[in-house]
């Protein structure tokens, strides 16, 4: 049918409140399509969990086109951009209609299919359907993007026009001729993987009805009490949205709106916790947005530090440790119940994910990237720029993240966020028996009460696989050997002999451990040639990614990305100025109980918090915590839940004011001004 549109579909997985899909339905005739093409993702294929969401997202979306007048097209390919352009010659379209994306290779591949697609005569047009507001919209005074989450949540508050309304989804949909483009069967998942995968449907409902479902209940239930109840780790106090938000089944304008007005309502009522609450939470809206906006305006961020001086960093490259942590036998309970749960649900509460992913930074000292692979691959809600941002944070390099030098001890986290032992004892039976006195140490409990609680360590329970106080030495004696480095990096730098010292493009990366390897890491085809094309106010402004995408003019710059095309993007390593050898340390013995104090760094003062987690991402800002979600269901399957009653008294109240973190005005910043410097990309080029 001749003048038909495309309606692409990504990461909007629904019918209500689709800009793509509603301009489509204006033109007329509509084609809708999806092109599952994983090859493109390179490192990052999507995971089982994560596969098995989208197969049933994919299903119901389709049963609800039905039920308007249409279908859903589904291809499999290793190239979208030359598929659609099969699909719209194949049906005689004359148009595409997209929703924006934000992670990198979206915005390249975007970036693309507007190009080829306009130098064959269609009419291309993308919309905002992910945010509140787009990326370039929000800016400060001098029109330079912000580069902290509290500059950048305070400028969208007060925005001079509100974030648009959710559209209603389309009464009817006129088909285009589907006959000469048939569907591809799409394989989410394999023989082995149908076992797990049939646990997951007994407490996860994916679609976009059910996630309008899953925002009602929070919204009516939940939300009321968020404050107060969004730190208990073993209770379900989250909105569990982030699934079905990473997926488009539910828009972000729709939950913001009805949060508000929520609020709008409790504040007639001089309802004051439940005010509360709403800022709480549309501050993790607001993490969500503020990933996507660092994504777009730094698309390097899954990849390499956002503060310069951690390429120097001497990560720790140890499978061993990095095994231990995936299987939840680091002999950190609380960090080994998060593990635990991870892998038979794929979901964490956002506290463990913090606890959890500092331990492996801060403790075990591997490599960011590792951490944030394997949430990628084991996470329901796996989502890139979420997960960059978080991981960014929990390691230390953006100007409000978390001080370098702090390690967080996973007993007292224990205390705070599990003081019951309800969350421990559920994930790690062999110590369901123990008192809640040693359930977050049980190193320091008495042969007689291990004995009791039939636990052996180091037998059916492992010891400590690093003591706290050797990490702390040792992430001491990391962080002096980083700022020598870059301390001789400066010196060359300012006496004119960095030539010698190599260029950072020569960098080798931290390669994934074999088992997270992908069989396949193709990246997608890439076509940088720039075309002048009209630009709608609607249309995104893509990036045009080219291999000279950054100024030289910062020390920055020349060291950490420099000649880097995005193909090209890996993870700096350290290596010693006046070698060509990757910096890596040996880890420790293992199985080292924690022993005396050891040093710390001098100067560091308790700062106000700012907690980034994982999923829908959330922050903690100035002393509140904002918490991610997933989704229906409150309960898990899967896990082993011991008949236990709790003790009377708790032993987190000395533990609970703990929350000392890193604010932009720390004392660490002040120490180190010069390395606490973003790293400056060029403003990139747009095109419409």
């Amino acid at each position: 049918m001749d003048g038909c549109s495309i309606v692409w579909f990504r990461r909007d997985l629904r019918v209500e409140d689709n800009p793509a899909l509603a301009a489509g339905v204006r033109a007329g005739a509509v084609i809708c399509v999806f092109i599952w093409a994983p090859e493109e993702e390179g490192h990052y294929y999507p995971g089982r969990v994560s596969r098995w969401w989208l197969k049933h997202s994919l299903a119901q979306l389709d049963s609800s086109l039905r039920s308007l007048g249409t279908c859903l097209i589904t291809k499999k390919s290793t190239d979208s951009v030359s598929s659609l352009l099969e699909i719209l010659k194949s049906t005689g379209a004359s148009q595409l209609f997209f929703n924006h994306l934000y992670d990198p290779l979206s915005l390249v591949r975007d970036h693309r299919a507007k190009e080829v697609l306009t130098a064959h005569g269609i009419t291309v047009r993308s919309f905002n359907a992910d945010l509140l507001y787009e990326p370039w919209e929000v800016v400060d005074e001098r029109g330079q993007p912000f580069n902290t989450f509290t500059s950048f949540w305070e400028r969208c508050l007060s925005m001079p026009f509100d974030p648009e309304a959710p559209l209603l989804p389309p009464k009817r949909i006129i088909s285009g001729d589907v006959s000469k483009c048939p569907s591809d069967t799409l394989v989410f998942e394999d023989d082995s993987e149908r076992g797990s995968n049939a646990l997951l449907a007994r407490a996860w409902s994916p679609g976009w009805s059910n996630a309008d479902k899953a925002l009602t209940t929070f919204v009516n239930g939940p939300l009321i009490e968020y404050s107060k109840n969004r730190r208990k780790a073993d209770s379900a106090t989250t909105s569990f949205l982030s699934p079905h938000l990473h997926f488009g089944e539910v828009s972000v304008r729709k939950v913001f709106h009805l949060v508000r007005i929520k609020q709008v309502s409790w504040a007639n009522e001089g309802n004051t916790a439940g005010d509360e609450s709403c800022n709480v939470f549309l501050k993790s809206i607001g993490l969500r947005e503020y990933s996507r906006y660092m994504s777009f305006n730094h698309p390097y961020s899954h990849e390499r530090p956002l503060l310069g001086h951690l390429k120097f960093f001497p990560w720790v490259v140890d499978e061993g440790y990095f095994k231990a942590w995936r299987q939840g036998r680091t002999g950190y309970p609380l960090v080994d119940a998060g593990m635990r749960e991870l892998w038979a649900t794929g979901w964490l509460h956002d506290r463990i994910r913090v606890v959890v992913s500092s331990f492996f930074v801060k403790v075990l000292q591997l490599p960011w990237r590792w951490g944030m692979k394997y949430f990628w691959d084991t996470l329901l809600d796996a989502d890139l720029e979420s997960d960059a941002l978080g991981w960014q944070y929990i390691t230390g390099t953006l100007p409000d993240g978390r001080e370098v030098d702090r390690i967080d001890n996973p007993q007292f986290e224990g205390y705070k966020f599990d003081p019951n032992g309800e969350y421990v004892r559920r994930w790690l039976p062999e110590l369901a028996r123990l008192p809640t006195e040693w359930i977050h140490h049980p190193w320091n409990a008495p042969e007689s009460v291990l004995q009791a609680a039939g636990v052996e360590l180091g037998s059916n329970y492992p010891l400590p696989i690093v003591g706290i106080d050797a990490a702390k030495v040792r992430l001491e004696e990391a962080l002096t050997s980083m700022w020598e480095q870059e301390a001789a990096y400066r010196a060359a730098i300012e006496n004119g002999t960095e030539e010698g010292l190599g260029d950072s493009a020569e960098y080798a990366p931290i390669e994934f451990p074999q088992d997270l390897r992908m069989d396949i890491d193709r990246e997608p085809v890439r076509n940088n040639n720039q075309i002048d094309i009209n630009r709608r106010h609607e249309d995104q402004m893509v990036p045009s990614i080219t291999s000279t995408l950054f100024r030289v003019d910062d020390y920055e710059t020349s060291s950490d990305v420099q000649q880097h095309s995005v193909g090209d993007g890996r993870a700096e390593v350290p290596r010693n100025v006046n070698a060509n050898q990757v910096q890596v340390r040996e880890p420790p013995n293992q199985g080292v109980t924690p022993g005396s104090p050891a040093p710390r760094r001098n100067n560091v003062t308790p700062q106000r918090q700012v907690n980034i987690t994982f999923g829908l991402q959330n922050i903690e800002i100035e002393q509140s915590t904002a918490e991610s979600s997933s989704t229906t269901g409150g309960s898990r399957s899967s896990g082993v839940v011991p008949v236990w009653s709790p003790s009377s008294s708790t032993f987190a109240d000395q533990y609970i004011n703990d929350d000392a973190t890193m604010g932009p005005g720390s004392s660490f910043l002040q120490r180190h001004p010069q390395s606490h410097e973003l790293v400056n990309w060029r403003r990139l080029s747009q095109t419409g």
